[in-house]
């Protein structure tokens, strides 16, 4: 407390009367060119885990003295108040640092004043748990005025996929997003890009997954794996304008992007972040997320987002290097609700025009999620339930899923729960039938993951986590004798996560919603 009170005094007379964004914490880490604090939000009482970036013109005041930052010799557990550019705080950028006096060094103020103001709120973070917060890397400002924000992830991974139709690999899956981003004048100007090297660390075929179903390669429906990505995942322009105090309207598109339809993909969900294989129910619920060709509009008034697209609803092809594009004559509306800052439900319902290669017809697919998510100083905690049907062919599969993920410092534990009605005639023979799915029983398949993963490293913004996980199976009748009664799976994989940025990893991102640059004290981007 003494030291609290001396820091009080010696910022005081300054800081009554300055109009910078100030934020006042405890020092936790200190590095070459960046300090981590954490912060105590004055209404909830969270924690909250900030780095700030140090540049040659950064100011450091050891009570009234100025001193180099390299000579400052700030320690963990000081009390430190950090000022940043109030024209332009997602930077993070402190512009001057102030620390109480070192013991028996004269040349603090001993003026009374009022304490430091607290951080400045400027809106509640929605979409990143805390473990992922702490430890970003710098924030690239560009000379034009654009800023950089980026995340990715490269997978090392041993795949060992149980029962007859299983096998073993190594793949290397991996997929990289950039979001450059731009206010001028009232208006928030955006462009995605999300690049994957699947095609070649993959292959076409894809990695193993018994029981997956979904696109096609050379005239044969890909069966019991999981097809690569494509390089251009996501390339796509987004502009935000306010519509008054609290309603904001969104347009977005471009050649390559996500349509309103279904949860955040399972790659950028918080509640999937050790779950690198993409759920059975990938094609009920998110297969969408690329899509070669999207047109999107989206108005959001206080905790409601209201969505709808036009977009490209064919599957893309096995040529995983090009653009798919075609006319835009699928449809897609979504709404959103935030009935609580940790809360967050989806309802969506889309039609795709002749989406399937190898079977004609439309299709109809509505989906329904929730998500809850917790931030911790030492780390957090993400939960999401999802359920979904897809309509076409004349029939319906409906699929449920629920999953987690807990971290804590350097440890983590993850799991999955699924039951996805699956194509079992495509299953059983690797053919579509001549009469398509017509009069088919949909069989249901029924999976349980658990897994866990330790932080091995940490360098410059990057990560390195070693994880395992494990998968039971509940096999129907009808696909016991291709598919054996109990088969389990298990993964080994080593994860490399790229440095993220001063605002966070880029969970739960959304093309549709633009980029909300505005910021709690937390430093955790909206969206």
């Amino acid at each position: 407390m003494p030291v609290q009170i001396v820091l009080a005094l010696a910022m005081a007379a300054s800081i009554a009367s300055a109009q910078e964004v100030t934020t006042l914490g405890t020092v936790q880490a200190v590095e070459g060119a960046r300090i981590q604090v954490k912060t105590v939000d004055e209404k909830t009482k969270h924690e909250h885990s900030l780095w700030f970036a140090i540049d040659k013109d950064t100011r450091v005041k050891r009570g009234d003295e100025i001193v180099a930052y390299a000579n400052a010799k700030i320690a963990p557990g000081e009390r430190i108040a950090v000022l940043i550019d109030p024209a332009d705080r997602t930077k993070m950028l402190a512009i001057e640092i102030r620390l109480a006096p070192t013991p028996g060094v004269k040349g603090a103020s001993s003026q009374p004043g009022k304490p430091p103001s607290p951080p400045a709120a400027g809106g509640h973070a929605e979409h990143e748990p805390a473990a992922q917060a702490q430890k970003p890397g710098a924030a690239l400002p560009m000379a034009s005025g654009w800023r950089l924000m980026q995340d990715g992830a490269v997978y090392g991974l041993f795949n060992h996929q149980g029962g007859p139709r299983g096998g073993d690999e190594f793949v290397v899956p991996n997929w990289w997003m950039g979001m450059f981003m731009r206010e001028k004048g009232g208006h928030q100007f955006g462009v995605n890009a999300m690049l994957s090297l699947d095609p070649a660390t993959v292959a076409k075929s894809g990695y193993r997954e018994i029981f997956q179903v979904g696109e096609a390669l050379d005239g044969k429906p890909l069966i019991d794996r999981q097809h690569p990505h494509d390089l251009f995942m996501q390339l796509a322009a987004s502009w935000r304008t306010a519509l008054g105090d609290k309603t904001s309207l969104i347009v977005a598109g471009g050649p390559a992007g996500e349509p309103t339809l279904g949860p955040v993909a399972f790659m950028h969900r918080a509640s999937a972040a050790g779950l690198v294989l993409a759920p059975l129910g990938h094609h009920t619920f998110d297969s969408t997320h690329i899509s070669f060709g999207v047109v999107s509009a989206a108005v959001e008034r206080g905790r409601w987002i209201f969505e709808g697209s036009v977009f490209n609803g064919r599957e893309p092809d096995e040529d995983r290097w090009d653009f798919d594009l075609a006319a835009l004559d699928s449809v897609a509306g979504r709404v959103w609700f935030r009935p609580a800052d940790e809360w967050e439900a989806q309802v969506s319902t889309g039609f795709l025009r002749e989406p399937e290669e190898l079977v004609p017809g439309d299709a109809r697919r509505t989906t329904a999620s929730l998500a809850w998510f917790r931030q911790q100083d030492s780390g957090g905690k993400a939960v999401t339930v999802g359920y979904g049907v897809s309509a076409g062919h004349d029939e319906r599969r409906h699929g449920l899923f629920g999953e987690f993920t807990v971290e804590r410092d350097a440890h983590s534990v993850f799991g999955r729960i699924e039951h996805q009605q699956v194509e079992t005639s495509v299953l059983l023979t690797g053919d579509i039938p001549d009469d398509a799915h017509e009069g088919e029983k949909p069989e249901a398949v029924s999976t349980f993951t658990v897994g866990g993963a330790r932080r091995l490293l940490t360098w410059r913004g990057f990560e390195g986590a070693l994880a395992a996980q494990l998968t039971f199976y509940r096999v129907p009748e009808p696909l016991r004798i291709t598919h054996g009664d109990r088969p389990v799976s298990f993964l080994v994989y080593f994860r490399l996560r790229l440095p993220s940025g001063d605002m966070g990893r880029m969970w739960n991102m959304r093309m549709s919603q633009g980029h909300k640059m505005a910021m709690d004290h937390s430093g955790h981007v909206m969206r």
